[in-house]
């Protein structure tokens, strides 16, 4: 069987693109291997950002293989580091990530891209969760969806499974940006080359404040930040980059940084 995650570094990016025809459904091992690039991406110093897309033109991810489940992989095994689709539960995961949507994107599928911090959809692009229908739960959707958009589009979607195309969802704010589907990996590569010329340090502050404050009250975490008890935000505060910071805006030049 040949590997179903094809991964390029280009610079400081590294882009994932899910291949596992015919729809790029997740079985545990594909879900382990995803597990296993991401945390190597999390760990390299000189990788910056990840790109993650999907093989063909018609899927981005339905989300769970229910043939494979068929077979006999559990609903409740091992699905790796990670979780299932190896971001949802990866610890400590600091870097930018942007997801390239280029097709049908439901059920675990996008519980998978609102794993990335950056959603970009092809024009043709489709959302769901259709998960009401089988009888079952869309369990991280169900907990981040909500928060993402307005209260009563999610429970709209999690209750009924309806689609919605790429303009509704650009237009509740489920997607950053809508491109023509041959200019989608072109876009998303520009916005990962922005990134990566950016402060990682800083990157690494936000997403760390980002989710401790998502299960926190806000002064609690501002005093947590103040106090410098976030490891990203204590790192970032006594780093070279964010003495470069100050000094490239006093010279009036742009920073090099180098995240230390």
């Amino acid at each position: 069987m040949t590997n179903p995650i094809k991964t390029e570094r280009r610079g400081a990016v590294l882009e994932v693109t899910l291949d596992r025809p015919k729809a790029n459904a997740i079985d545990l091992a594909t879900s382990r291997i995803m597990g296993d690039v991401f945390a190597q991406f999390r760990d390299d110093p000189e990788l910056r950002v990840a790109i993650l897309t999907a093989a063909g033109d018609k899927f981005f991810c339905p989300g769970w293989d229910l043939k494979a489940a068929a077979d006999g992989d559990a609903v409740d095994g091992d699905y790796g580091v990670g979780g299932f689709g190896g971001l949802q539960e990866l610890r400590d995961m600091n870097k930018p990530v942007i997801a390239a949507i280029n097709g049908i994107c439901c059920g675990g599928g996008l519980e998978l891209a609102l794993s990335a911090d950056i959603l970009l959809a092809a024009d043709h692009a489709t959302f769901a969760l259709p998960e009401i229908r089988s009888g079952t739960v869309a369990d991280a959707a169900s907990i981040k969806l909500p928060k993402r958009i307005p209260y009563h589009i999610a429970m709209e979607m999690l209750l009924t499974g309806r689609w919605l195309d790429a303009a509704e969802a650009a237009r509740w704010g489920l997607i950053n940006q809508i491109h023509p589907a041959d200019q989608l990996l072109a876009k998303a590569r520009e916005m990962a080359d922005l990134l990566a010329s950016g402060p990682p340090l800083v990157y690494a502050a936000i997403k760390e404040v980002v989710r401790d404050a998502e299960g926190a009250r806000f002064q609690d975490t501002m005093n947590r930040v103040t106090k410098r008890q976030l490891p990203t935000v204590d790192v970032l505060y006594g780093s070279e980059d964010n003495m470069e910071g100050f000094r490239a805006f006093a010279e009036k030049r742009d920073p090099v940084w180098k995240g230390r």
